[in-house]
């Protein structure tokens, strides 16, 4: 995962948005391994939103960085109004 997100974010075409959701939203906090490479995507404009409700399940609220935290009502918009969706 590391080293596709740090590839990902080194590449000129950049995705318009990553979703976050089950054990996958620790990957925006304070202990995440690929934290610089969250973080840079977020820089770079990618916008990264992660599931509130995994947050929550993880007890993570307080140690997220990067990112933003929203609702299962937005991933689902966002996954319907997608001309092309990626999942790893």
């Amino acid at each position: 995962m590391g080293s596709f997100l740090r590839t990902l974010w080194a590449n000129k075409n950049k995705p318009h948005t990553i979703i976050l959701y089950n054990s996958a939203v620790k990957l925006i906090t304070k202990e995440s391994l690929v934290l610089d490479a969250m973080d840079g995507l977020v820089k770079a404009g990618v916008d990264i939103i992660a599931c509130g409700t995994c947050i929550e399940f993880f007890k993570l609220k307080d140690k997220v960085v990067t990112g933003r935290i929203s609702n299962m009502q937005e991933i689902v918009a966002n996954l319907m109004e997608s001309e092309q969706v990626i999942t790893i």
